[in-house]
């Protein structure tokens, strides 16, 4: 579960996406609270991309 998260949402379309901290390339940390007004942010989850088929 992401850091801060204290219960399971679902969201809707439209829906502002809650902050999180997560481990980046390199051991970097960021949040998504770090881009608000100056990128645009895709997420995308691939729960078992890197694992053997």
């Amino acid at each position: 579960m992401p850091q801060g998260a204290t219960e399971t949402s679902t969201l809707k379309v439209g829906d502002k996406a809650p902050d999180f901290k997560l481990k980046a390339h390199g051991d970097r940390m960021v949040t998504l609270s770090e881009y608000q007004g100056s990128k645009n942010v895709f997420l995308c989850f691939y729960p078992l991309d890197w694992t053997p088929v």
